[in-house]
């Protein structure tokens, strides 16, 4: 955390500058307006270690940051291998484990979660009642013109 504060230069904000990035990146159902302050994207910080950054539990807490990963993350530029890396040296693993469980339903080929699902070791934390329902990392629609809802993965948008 501390070299992605200095490398971005975001220093105290870099939870909100993460966010700013993730969404910039691809993550649009989470579009907002954010300072301008903060410092632009810089793109030798790699998406999986922004991804990471998202779930560290050393953030500030934010649902929003969380469900801002998964959808961030969802994507085929992501590289699985180097993700169950930086998720077990960061001690992010349940979050993502998580988040690849509720992936399991409703996008059950996606990448990187398959690959999470069989590579990242699971790891014993006392609590997950923080981590977001299902209903939060979907877009789920009313009644369609087909006549049922409909329930879609959250894909980072390329």
């Amino acid at each position: 955390m501390r070299r992605l504060a200095q490398l971005s230069g975001a220093g105290e904000r870099l939870a909100e500058w993460l966010l700013k990035v993730a969404v910039e990146r691809g993550a649009n159902h989470y579009r907002r307006d954010f300072d301008p302050n903060l410092p632009p994207d810089l793109p030798a910080i790699s998406d999986e270690e922004i991804g990471v950054a998202l779930c560290l539990g050393q953030n500030p807490y934010s649902l929003d940051a969380l469900r801002v990963a998964a959808q961030f993350l969802s994507s085929p530029r992501i590289d699985a291998a180097r993700l169950c890396r930086l998720a077990v040296q960061e001690r992010c693993e349940p979050v993502l484990l998580h988040i690849a469980e509720v992936a399991r339903k409703y996008a059950p080929e996606q990448e990187p979660w398959a690959y999470l699902r069989q590579h990242l070791p699971p790891r014993r934390v006392p609590h997950t009642d923080a981590l977001p329902h299902w209903t939060r990392l979907v877009s789920h629609t009313g009644m369609t013109r087909e006549g049922g809802s409909r329930t879609d993965w959250l894909c980072r948008h390329e």
